[in-house]
């Protein structure tokens, strides 16, 4: 989360006006994060998430971003909510990007990671995994197996101005990594990216999963691994 494209009273005035949340009481911008502009934004009926969706994002998986959160959060799962404007769509534009409103979600996340934490977020994303079971769509994981070649072509030429040698040694890593990868375990939709920040912690209890914007249909397996090297 973080701030790259601002909006000005009007235009956030404008793009309210198609909800029914209430008038704006504050809005400010969220520094946190590095992918997309995230506001926290409170109105006369509570608090909620403005994030409008900057270039990393591919705009076709965002309805499968959103519909996911709300299928887990429809099953119980600690996760922001989408919020549709009165023309049932949650996904609308603002300041020339794909923008969305999704509630808000009570917590910290925490600064160093203790043995206490680890399994109440085991809990959650097991549970964020059997949630998930019989949402339908399926998305390929763009950071899985199949993308790691055509990153490490990306850079390639210049990882030896780095450390000499340093791409070959990149390149016989990956060649082992993939030829040892594991086939035939579970798979489902994984959150991807449930590094410490992405989870929040109220009263000793996991309140909220957030940032689903890595989510994915992989190994489920692939999460754990995830979260153990976060």
């Amino acid at each position: 989360m973080a701030v790259y494209t601002e909006v000005s009273d009007e235009a956030l005035d404008a793009f309210l006006a198609e909800y029914e949340i209430g008038g704006v009481v504050a809005f400010r911008g969220i520094a946190e994060g590095v992918e997309n502009s995230t506001y926290a934004l409170k109105t006369t009926q509570g608090d909620f998430i403005l994030t409008l969706y900057e270039k990393r994002v591919d705009p076709r998986d965002l309805p499968w971003f959103l519909g996911l959160m709300e299928h887990l959060a429809r099953r119980g799962i600690a996760c922001p909510l989408p919020v549709a404007a009165r023309d049932g769509v949650a996904l609308r534009r603002l300041c020339g990007r794909h923008a969305a409103v999704i509630t808000f979600l009570p917590g910290v996340w925490p600064r160093r990671v203790r043995a206490e934490h680890c399994g109440p977020v085991g809990a959650a994303l097991a549970a964020l995994h059997c949630a998930g079971r019989d949402y339908a769509p399926c998305r390929a994981n763009a950071l899985g197996p199949k993308g790691w070649p055509p990153l490490l072509e990306r850079v390639r030429a210049r990882a030896d101005e780095v450390r000499p040698g340093l791409a070959a040694e990149l390149a016989a890593a990956l060649d082992h990594i993939l030829g040892a990868w594991p086939r035939g375990l579970p798979r489902g939709h994984i959150h991807a990216d449930l590094f410490p920040d992405n989870v929040f912690f109220l009263d000793g209890k996991v309140s909220g999963l957030i940032d689903f914007y890595f989510a994915a249909t992989d190994l489920l397996a692939y999460d754990v691994a995830v979260c153990l090297n976060a």
